[in-house]
Order: C-alpha cells, then structure tokens, then sequence
C-alpha cells in the first residue's frame, strides 16, 4: 500500500521532497521575480565642464558609501542622455535632464510611453541671455546678431531654439554658434559673438564666467509671462538686484528658469530608486537664488512620470531596515523575512501536516476494523442468535483477518494491529461459544 509506504518513509518520500522544494522556490523567487540589486549602475550626464558631471560625482561618492559603484559618463547634450536611458543594449540607469525635454516639452501628440521615470527635480536653473555693452529686453532683438548656445542636443541649444521660433526670427536671420564655457565666455569678451545663451544653476562654474566679464550685462526678457504660458516646463522669477553677487545684475530682472531633473530608466531596481532618492536629499537641499533651503529634490512640475518609490522615499524616507542596516544587507534581510522565511514556514508545515494525514488514514482503517467487531460483539450479547448470523459473523472475521494480512502496517503502531488480531480471535471464541450453547 502507497500510504503505507510514503509514511513509513517520511524523510525521504516526504520531508526531503518539500525541502528540496522549498529551496527550489526561495532560489527562483530571489533570483528571477526579487533579485538583488546590482553592484554597478550609470549615469550619463553632460559635458564634463557643465553642471551635471561635477554633481554626478558627488552621486558616485555617496553611492560609494553604500557599496554601489556609479560609473559618470560625459555626454554630448541631453538628447543623448534620454537615447542612453532608453537604449535596448547596455542602457544608462540615471540620468540629469532639463525641464523641457519630456511631457511638459512636447505636444500632447507627440507623448509617447517614455520608459523613463523621474527619481526627482534637483534644481532650478536659469536662462540666461548675455550681452556685453548692449541691452536686450525681447528676443526679437537677437535678428541678426551672432548668438552663442550651445552644442548641438544640448538643453540651452534646443530651449534656444524653441524660443527663438516662438519669437518668429528666421534660422537664417542668425548665426548661431556651439561654443561652451570658457570658449563661449572668450569669444564674447573678444567681440566675436554678440550674445550668449545658455540654461545653468546659479552657483556653475560657466555662470560664473560670464559674470567676472566687465561690462556683461543680463537681458531682462519683456512679456516674459506670456513666453511661459507658451513653454510650460519654463517659469518667470524675479532675480534681486545684486543677487549673483559683485553687483549682478545691475537691476531687479526677470528671468526665466526651468527644473532640471534627476531620471531613471523605468526598469532600474527598486531598491537602487528607493537609494537614489535618498541621495538626492543629501546633495540638493541647500538653499540658492531661486530656492529655499529643503525646497529641493522635489516632485512638482514633472516632466516625466514620477517613479512609486521615490515618492515615498522623498515623502516618508526609506524603509526601517534601509534606514537601519546598511544597503546590502537590509537587501539580504529583507529576502530572507519576506522570502526564505515564509517558505521555510510552509515547508516546515507541511512536512508535520502530511505525515500526520497519512497516519489519520492508516489509522482510519483499523478504527472502522474495530468499528466492525463491535458491532459484532453487541449482537452476541443478544439471547437468542440464529445460526445464519454466525455464519456471517465468522465469514466477516475471516475477511477483516485477510485484510490485516494484507495490511502493510507501519513499525510505529505494530501494537495497535497485533491487538486487533487478539481481538479478532476473541470475537471468533466467542461466536464458538455461543453456537455451542
């Protein structure tokens, strides 16, 4: 009999199966539905004189801290960050973007599943539009004067020249040049371009050659509302007189801003957006010219849709054993409770649970065997017992005797099945006795 078998060989039919099975499951889940994280991630950020690289390596610094290493790449403008994050083979996992590259950039048409979620917005940075010994106060001005923007892909490039169409000014009634940092601050101190344009924080290194230039002077955009009712991902804020220091700008100006962004690609681990946005709250909470102090990372204005965990990071900090055990091992708890242990609590169970069931069934049959010789017993008490029960009696004793022959009964309840067959044989002397009365 199969019962018999599979209990009175537990361990090996039973017990070793559920274990091996069980760890079977603990490796697939942990492995392919809730791996680790892995030990090495990219960001792509911009060229290496710009903004995003230098703060990119303070992410891989802290990154550091916590047992990832974060590879910073330079690159040539923003466009070729999003075809990094969004590239099929060896993809970029993090990424610095400007307001204006994603949903509030495009057209409702144009927005397409972009495989791209935003961790957080980590700056306010200015569009800024330079001039030395000329006053400009409407981009109609710029006709026919040699403007300075950028790299082609580049943020300040492409704004440029969004705003530059918006103002109707022909690409044929401009020149515009690709010259950055250094070059560009040179190239307008010698006269050989009239006007730069370029979208910074306040505190970069390029800003801040423009303003050691004597003479420069900020543009101060007239009508500047309705160019952000036409450009949504830009804003219009009033920079204080003096408030970039040695005296610029010259007057209270306004000037259009727009938020940079820190992305991710929508299949980086959970855990690594869960980290990076707990980053992104140690390095961007300092106050600027155009935030308060703890303002910053935020998720408002998006344009790109917000990734689940970090806004709950950025709302609720990381989880208890996150901000309790360092990264790697608040991963390994974490599987170990919500993985390894429940199985483990299955599996133990059911290893108690199954034997136990095939018991109750062994010893099911000898209950109903007992069941039947009581029945015969209480109709021997009777006074009077035709000799056709007898018969039957004795014919249904010899099938229950037959039957525990047959019975492959277990070492652990020998006794129980040696008292059985005692009592059968008592059953049968006393169907003797009585036919003998």
């Amino acid at each position: 009999m199969f019962v018999t078998s599979f209990y009175q060989n537990k361990g090996l039919l039973i017990r070793l199966p559920i274990a091996a099975g069980a760890l079977l499951a603990v490796v697939l889940i942990w492995t392919v539905f809730f791996p680790m994280p892995p030990t090495q991630l990219s960001m792509t950020t911009g060229g290496a004189l710009g903004s995003y690289h230098p703060t990119g390596l303070r992410y891989a610094q802290r990154f550091a801290d916590h047992g990832v290493t974060l590879n910073v790449l330079t690159s040539d403008g923003l466009q070729q960050n999003i075809e990094r994050l969004r590239a099929d083979k060896n993809p970029a996992d993090l990424a610095f973007l400007q307001g204006g590259f994603g949903y509030l950039g495009t057209s409702p048409e144009r927005r397409e599943r972009s495989r791209i979620e935003t961790l957080a917005n980590v700056e306010i940075e200015g569009a800024w539009l330079f001039t030395l010994n000329r006053t400009i106060t409407s981009l109609s001005q710029l006709k026919g004067l040699r403007l300075s923007v950028g790299r082609v892909g580049g943020g300040s490039r492409t704004v440029a020249q969004k705003l530059l169409a918006q103002a109707q000014i022909d690409p044929k009634e401009i020149t515009l040049s690709d010259e950055v940092g250094m070059e560009s601050a040179k190239a307008l101190e010698q006269g050989l371009i009239d006007a730069v344009f370029l979208v910074a924080p306040d505190d970069s290194t390029t800003l801040k050659l423009f303003l050691a230039i004597p003479n420069i002077q900020l543009a101060s955009l007239g009508k500047s509302q309705a160019i952000v009712g036409r450009n949504l991902y830009l804003e219009s804020r009033l920079l204080a007189q003096g408030a970039l220091g040695g005296g610029m700008p010259q007057r209270d100006t306004t000037v259009l801003t727009a938020t940079a962004s820190l992305v991710s690609r929508e299949e980086l681990h959970p855990a690594l957006k869960r980290l990076t946005a707990a980053i992104s709250t140690e390095i961007h909470t300092n106050a600027n010219v155009f935030r308060q102090a703890g303002e910053f990372p935020s998720l408002k204005r998006l344009d790109f849709p917000s990734s689940p965990q970090a806004r709950t990071t950025l709302a609720d900090g990381l989880p208890f054993l996150e901000r309790t055990l360092p990264f790697w091992w608040a991963q390994f708890v974490q599987r170990l409770l919500f993985i390894a242990l429940p199985i483990a609590l299955l599996a133990w169970w059911l290893m108690q649970i199954l034997p136990s069931v095939l018991r109750w069934t062994l010893e099911n049959k000898l209950i109903r065997w007992y069941g039947e010789l009581k029945f015969i017993e209480h109709d021997l008490i009777q006074a009077d017992v035709p000799g056709l029960d007898l018969a039957r009696f004795s014919v249904r004793l010899n099938a229950i005797e037959k039957d525990l022959l047959r019975f492959q009964c277990p070492k652990d309840m020998m006794a129980r099945c040696y008292t059985l067959r005692q009592h059968v044989d008592f059953v049968r002397l006393r169907i003797y006795s009585v036919r003998g009365r």
